[in-house]
């Protein structure tokens, strides 16, 4: 059996596998509540916001651990088996969140569910290098975060209803469900490679295997990846490790804390933080695809990687740090203030998808896995930082974050043009 455009139905395992990663991490923002909210799990265990700042930093010092050594994971055993291990672990983490008692058990489970998703991401990209053409890569990734975002967007309205219905326990039973069952469709599908893929037809195999680099043409099962010392003694994975320090707390301040402001500044209830918290995150899903797209259009135009990826990220960073700015001038209702955030992850979308890609840009096979976790790793440390400061900020005004994160998005995307002069392969 040959299957046509069998590259774009692994790109669409891993997009719904993303969605279920997002509804997964998002449950417990949006089911958090405070001790006015009515069978909330801070309510229902007696937790304040300082609790849930710990329980967030406890999952985001996880994910960062679990990008590092997620990334190397993949780039040892592969992405079919990669996916397994990592998206089997998070989808029984988040089951057991049903069973939580305090702060204990639920950070415990928190922490296990933040080291397996961590892989999705370097598994991602991963995939896409093995899967598709330098100049789909980042169309490719786009569809990809487009899954973070559209997970966002259905966790609100979704695990608002399950909460109403049957509280919060059953609907972490409900969602960790998912990626168990996404398992058995990944491994009938995604056989092996494209070189080896038994469904594969020889056109796209050709199409694929032409539209990549020189290193990764001639990479083989058996070639080794560079070490960490030697990936980070070129001077262009810098702007990767750099620039996600930097852009990676604009979109985990909404993700983390957008719900927690909605219950705080506008005194919402669950079922409201369901029907507004969606809404950013459309945006964002717009961002991931269009980014990508435009990224795809000014490489094939010009011939050069470097443009297109450069051009996109600008583009995106503008709109981020317009976007911030209104947040603290305009954005004094809820409805201006999620309509000002959905401009602002479109931006976020539109230019990550293209700094995620640059792994691939260079280099190659078993090496790609091992930057792009490293990356994500670095880009998390900055967001427990910020986690520790908001709860004590935030007793005065949540405006100095919104500043902050404004003026991080400026030298997050300066770091890519600094230190990758010219974005292409660095391996000969």
């Amino acid at each position: 059996m040959k299957v046509k455009g069998l590259r774009w139905f692994i790109i669409g395992l891993i997009f719904i596998a993303t969605v279920i990663n997002y509804i997964d991490r998002s449950a417990l923002a949006i089911m958090w509540g405070n001790e006015n909210v009515e069978g909330s799990i801070s309510q229902s265990l007696g937790l304040t916001k300082n609790d849930y700042s710990l329980i967030l930093n406890i999952f985001m010092v996880a994910y960062a651990l679990g990008q590092l050594f997620s990334g190397k994971l993949f780039d040892k055993v592969g992405t079919r088996i990669g996916y397994v291990i990592s998206i089997g672990v998070w989808g029984i983490s988040s089951f057991m969140h049903s069973t939580v008692r305090g702060l204990f058990s639920i950070a415990f489970f928190r922490s296990t569910l933040g080291l397996s998703e961590a892989g999705n991401w370097p598994g991602g990209v991963k995939s896409n290098a093995e899967w598709f053409p330098i100049k789909e890569r980042a169309i490719a990734q786009g569809l990809f975060n487009a899954g973070a975002s559209i997970g966002s967007v259905i966790a609100p309205p979704f695990i608002a209803m399950l909460f109403v219905a049957y509280g919060w326990r059953i609907t972490f039973m409900v969602i960790g469900s998912f990626g168990i069952l996404w398992i058995i469709p990944w491994l009938l599908i995604n056989k092996a490679g494209p070189k080896k893929h038994p469904w594969i037809t020889k056109e796209e195999q050709k199409y694929i295997v032409e539209g990549q680099s020189i290193a990764d043409q001639n990479a083989t099962e058996d070639t080794k990846g560079l070490s960490l010392r030697e990936i980070l003694s070129h001077k262009e994975s810098w702007a990767i490790v750099v620039g996600r320090f930097f852009l990676e707390p604009i979109w985990w301040l909404f993700v983390g804390w957008m719900p927690i402001y909605l219950f705080d500044v506008y005194g919402f209830n669950v079922k409201e933080v369901g029907m507004f918290a969606w809404v950013p995150y459309v945006g964002a899903a717009i961002g991931s695809i269009a980014g990508g797209y435009v990224s795809g259009q000014i490489i094939a135009k010009t011939n050069s990687i470097d443009k297109g990826r450069k051009t996109t990220i600008l583009i995106g960073g503008v709109i981020m740090f317009l976007g911030l700015v209104a947040t603290v001038l305009f954005g004094d209702t809820p409805e201006r203030f999620v309509g000002i955030v959905f401009f602002v992850l479109f931006g976020f979308q539109f230019a990550i998808s293209n700094v995620q890609t640059l792994p691939s840009d260079f280099f190659s096979g078993k090496s790609v896995g091992s930057l792009a976790g490293l990356g994500g790793m670095i880009g998390v440390f900055s967001v427990i930082v910020m986690n520790f400061l908001i709860p004590i900020v935030a007793e005065v005004s949540y405006t100095p974050v919104f500043i902050a994160i404004a003026i991080f998005v400026p030298l997050g995307v300066g770091a890519i043009y600094f230190f990758a002069r010219n974005i292409q392969s660095v391996e000969k």
